[in-house]
């Protein structure tokens, strides 16, 4: 039991706060294009997404959602696009694991925005990496045609989909697409480049030009239901294998595909029967110090995720402001790389708190991804830093040659790599914690996170400085109240580029999640990855020592 002091109490207080508001964001996403939209679709007969992946998940059974809130605050002059117009979920169908990725419609009848695409994208990643099943739900009216310019040509854009389709299909990977609405032009590809395809009768359609461009390009008079609907494409052109009556019989039939599914080969990660913590993981939320940077020992929070409390600690007395440990979440066994936050002096003798990166530091944690490597444990990243020490002591020591060492080893992991942000993330510290740019299987940040190449404070004294002298230059008189007042703008404006929910909606991460998840997101994250074997050997290549 963690001692409960007044700083608990304020810590507890302001992270349970950050969770009310997370919560409150997360349940407006959940309507998605607001209330009337779900109205008019359940009026045609149809589900939600939400309801539809809700329907076809064995009940009782965990999930996660993946990019809950990717275009949060983005396209707003066009009314917004919660979750980016689609829901991505890692669950279970019939005891697989899976990700089902289904359109919402009630968001601009689920058309494709930019970020759509890099959700979807990023849920071919995730099946593609795991061997995980892949079930699309599709209801979309295709490309939003006023940025068409952001999301038909290029490598990331709506392309790679199909690309990614049939690549999946190369490598084994079941996909399964049922449409239960338009399918229009390119998405038409989608379902049918997937292993098996369903439409639900008089709601699903699927054909290249509907029937107004049809009557335009050629003249022909046909309606939408004749030219490709399910009697159509089951009956005359063969396009898809199965005809539902309705959603939930489509969802059904899904559920039956699935469960004749054959086993596959394992990582062969260890893993044994699960235990609980011994402390508390509640007092996670107390412990954590979330308003102010203050120092705190990241051993009380590990002994709150892992398996019964216990852990073993590699190179305890050695760069200490890594730490770096074996233990079990869930039952798997993992290598953990959490940032030490300390007491340090600036160059003027001021006191600063930080999960700082020395030299010794990045020896030690590179050292230890190696190990982990050499002994197939996947590896947790718990994200609290602000960066690698500077200075001449620092410079003199190597400090550029011991990050590049850390780098290296893990940019180069074989093993499945897992990135919880809890505070800080910022500048190189990102990098050498597995940030987005080196391929975590899942990277998801507290509502405590903060993502960016340094800190409010200095990057706005910075830039404060170079607009000040920018001013002048110009002959304008800048005092110290007018100066104060740029400094507090830049401020506001950089402090709102640092949160969680911005990262999260551009996809920097995957998710903002309550602390007491972080479990449940490693344990599911590392049973899928268990589905795809490691195929290369460990090789870091020239590293200086």
């Amino acid at each position: 039991m963690a001692k409960q002091d007044l700083s608990f109490n304020k810590n507890e207080d302001k992270i349970k706060l950050l969770i009310s508001e997370m919560e409150h964001k997360l349940k407006k996403i959940h309507l998605g294009g607001g209330k009337k939209k779900i109205e008019k679709q359940h009026a045609q007969g149809k589900l939600t997404a939400r309801e539809r992946i809700d329907f076809l998940l064995d009940p009782d059974t965990e999930r996660i959602e993946i990019g809950a809130f990717v275009g949060e605050g983005m396209y707003e002059e066009y009314g917004g696009c919660p979750s980016g117009g689609v829901v991505v979920v890692m669950g279970y169908v019939k005891g697989r694991q899976c990700i089902v990725v289904a359109n919402d419609a009630t968001v601009k009848a689920g058309a494709w925005f930019p970020i759509t695409a890099k959700k979807n994208l990023r849920a071919q990643e995730i099946a593609m990496e795991n061997r995980l099943p892949i079930i699309y739900l599709v209801d979309s009216a295709g490309v939003f045609l006023p940025m068409q310019d952001e999301i038909f040509p290029d490598k990331e854009h709506f392309g790679r989909i199909f690309r990614n389709n049939a690549r999946m299909s190369a490598m084994g990977i079941p996909q399964i697409s049922a449409v239960m609405g338009s399918c229009v032009a390119g998405g038409a590809y989608l379902p049918i480049m997937s292993d098996e395809s369903l439409i639900v009768n008089k709601t699903g359609t699927i054909f290249l030009a509907g029937s107004y461009l049809v009557k335009a390009a050629i003249g022909e008079d046909i309606d939408n239901e004749t030219l490709g609907g399910a009697t159509t494409h089951n009956e005359i052109s063969g396009v898809c294998d199965y005809k539902s009556e309705d959603d939930k019989d489509c969802l059904k039939t899904i559920r039956n595909l699935m469960d004749k599914l054959g086993d596959t080969e394992k990582a062969g990660f260890n893993r044994e029967k699960p235990a609980a913590p011994k402390s508390n993981p509640e007092e996670i939320l107390g412990l954590y110090p979330s308003a102010v940077p203050k120092p705190f020992d990241v051993r009380e929070i590990i002994k709150r995720l892992v398996d019964n409390s216990e852990f073993t600690e590699y190179k305890k007395d050695y760069g200490k402001t890594i730490l770096t440990c074996y233990a079990r979440i869930d039952g798997w066994s993992v290598g953990i790389v959490a940032n030490q936050r300390e007491v340090v002096k600036n160059g003027r003798g001021e006191m600063q708190f930080g999960g700082v990166i020395y030299s010794e530091s990045a020896d030690k944690a590179a050292r230890f991804i190696m190990n982990c490597n050499q002994k197939k444990i996947p590896l947790v990243f718990l994200q609290d830093v602000t960066g690698f020490m500077v200075g001449s002591r620092s410079e003199h020591n190597g400090i550029i040659k011991d990050g590049a060492k850390l780098v290296n080893a893990m940019a180069n992991s074989v093993v499945p790599k897992f990135t919880i942000v809890m505070g800080y993330s910022y500048g190189a510290g990102n990098y050498a914690m597995c940030g987005k740019a080196y391929d975590p299987r899942l990277i998801v940040g507290w509502p405590t996170a903060e993502i960016a190449v340094m800190g409010g404070t200095q990057a706005a004294k910075v830039l404060t400085q170079i607009q000040t002298a920018a001013l002048k230059s110009k002959g304008e008189e800048i005092d110290k109240k007018k100066e104060e007042e740029l400094f507090k703008k830049i401020k506001d404006r950089y402090d709102n580029q640092t949160t969680p929910y911005y990262a999260a909606s551009r996809l920097w991460i995957d998710a903002v999640i309550n602390p007491l998840d972080t479990r449940k997101w490693v344990s599911m994250g590392i049973e899928a990855a268990n589905h795809a074997p490691i195929e290369k050997p460990y090789n870091v290549g020239v590293i200086q020592t």
